[in-house]
């Protein structure tokens, strides 16, 4: 490699451009920075907490440091589960649409019958609706359709009609209150 190409392939010893004095104070200008520069600046902001020495990975400023900046269990359960949902969709559309012989052919001989690659999804769609139909007559067991408690209860508010002339033709904003049926009955059936 000459000297020229090797210079330009090594990177910089420095996390920000050089003629840079400060470093931004907006947190969106760091989302447009290198991770270098990101995290030096982190380092500036929680005063150098975060320094660690790699030659003693047991050292109790190591287990802090990966303890506050290391994956949360939320993010780890989501990256483990949707590597597992995606992996699961693969199996199972294999197994729906190659057809037996193949399957016998790569010594694959114990697998369900193809019957269950539809069952599977229609019963779970049918007991999807079914929960729906369920809740929604739950609901109207609770509270039918004809009784006023589906229109007015404790927190209703009656608009009111308290409107004041002044000030040429504008007029002050009404407090938030429920619209009442026969204004929506008006409304939409004219």
């Amino acid at each position: 490699m000459s000297p020229q190409s090797q210079s330009s392939v090594t990177p910089p010893t420095r996390p920000y451009p050089t003629g840079m004095d400060e470093w931004p104070s907006s947190p969106t200008s760091l989302a447009l920075s290198s991770p270098r520069r990101t995290l030096s600046l982190l380092r500036e902001r929680r005063g150098g907490r975060t320094h660690v020495s790699i030659s003693d990975p047991g050292s109790p400023s190591a287990a802090r440091f990966a303890r506050d900046n290391g994956p949360k269990p939320g993010e780890v359960y989501g990256f483990v589960g949707s590597i597992t949902t995606v992996i699961a969709t693969v199996v199972y559309l294999v197994w729906a649409y190659t057809p037996e012989p193949w399957l016998h052919a790569l010594g694959i001989t114990y697998y369900p019958s193809k019957y269950w690659a539809l069952a599977i999804p229609a019963f779970a769609m049918v007991t999807v609706v079914l929960g729906l139909v369920f809740y929604v007559g739950l609901n109207f067991m609770i509270t039918p359709p004809t009784s006023y408690n589906t229109m007015f209860d404790e927190y209703s508010r009656e608009s009111s009609s308290i409107l004041s002339s002044e000030g040429g033709g504008e007029k002050p904003i009404e407090p938030i209150s429920d619209i009442g049926i026969d204004k929506i009955n008006d409304l939409m059936f004219g």
